[in-house]
């Protein structure tokens, strides 16, 4: 591998960081929101259920049961983005090695 193949690579890494970063505020941004419509929907549910507090809690869960399905899926978003972000991070790592491994293969 060329030293210029790997700058470029870190380079590209570099950018794809820059923008990890940004998806994952994203992903952090609709979590926050479908959580706060969970909430929404299982409280406005709640108050209108009839019967014990358990009949009430019960009902309000199945009523919000779409709500915290986004908010689950939501959630694996943001996972996805992260554990992403870490594989870049991992070969960002990597080819700095390489780099300093060429480096020093260079002056020898």
């Amino acid at each position: 591998m060329m030293p210029s193949e790997i700058v470029k690579g870190l380079q590209e890494l570099t950018a794809m960081t820059r923008k990890g970063v940004e998806a994952l505020y994203e992903a952090e941004t609709e979590l926050a929101e479908a959580e706060r419509a969970l909430d929404v929907a299982e409280s406005q549910a709640f108050l209108e259920a009839q019967g014990t507090v358990a009949d009430r809690q019960a009902l309000a869960k199945l009523e919000a049961a779409d709500a915290r399905f986004e908010r689950d899926l939501a959630k694996a978003k943001v996972n996805r983005v992260r554990t992403k972000l870490k594989g870049i991070e991992s070969e960002l790592i990597a080819q700095s090695t390489m780099s300093k491994l060429m480096q020093a293969e260079m002056r020898l």
